[in-house]
């Protein structure tokens, strides 16, 4: 494989994508001004982030078969798709432009050079992979694409973790709701 700037930024955005996200969550709680209205929007679109990344990890059977069940057949990385919808509801929540400026960034500088590097892989690995991205998006699910097939597996959603999201969201939304409940006790006229 010949490295070019593009395989080997693919390659540190691999590696820094997990160190990132901690070290944004720090930043995030400390930028963000929830309100219990932003905070029940955005945990809408959290738990749709969830559910998701929940099926989709239920349908992946990694490096052992290419993934086209359940929300694969409509867009071929349900998983980033989840997270994307997970940080619009965490942007929402947040009620800070610039979170959502850098969750942009984010998702544009590490994300989409890791989808790209993943579909590399998968197309080298998997000769169906061609035709299979010929007819799915790549992130943004088309609702025509395949039909819905179920299926989905506990037990591949266990051995991926996937549950570590939805522990992470859970204790992130926690950290908002003290914010708020801090800054409304700190904010009040003291008579």
């Amino acid at each position: 494989m010949i490295h070019t700037p593009s395989t080997m930024w693919q390659k540190i955005a691999r590696r820094i994508r997990v160190p990132v996200g901690f070290a944004f969550t720090v930043l995030y709680i400390w930028l963000a001004h929830p309100t219990w209205t932003s905070l029940l929007i955005g945990t809408a679109f959290v738990i749709v982030g969830i559910a998701i990344r929940a099926l989709a990890s239920g349908h992946l059977k990694k490096n052992e078969e290419l993934a086209i069940s359940g929300p694969y057949a409509y867009t071929r990385n349900p998983l980033y798709l989840g997270s994307l919808i997970l940080a619009v509801g965490f942007a929402i929540a947040s009620r800070n432009w610039w979170i959502a400026a850098l969750l942009l960034l984010i998702f544009v500088a590490i994300y989409l050079p890791v989808i790209s590097a993943e579909e590399m892989f998968l197309r080298a690995k998997f000769p169906e992979f061609a035709e299979y991205s010929a007819q799915v998006p790549r992130v943004i699910p088309r609702l025509s694409s395949r039909p819905y097939q179920p299926g989905l597996s506990w037990g591949l959603y266990l051995k991926h973790r996937e549950y570590n999201a939805a522990i992470g969201s859970v204790a992130l939304l926690a950290a908002l709701i003290a914010k708020l409940l801090w800054n409304l006790h700190h904010s009040s006229p003291i008579f």
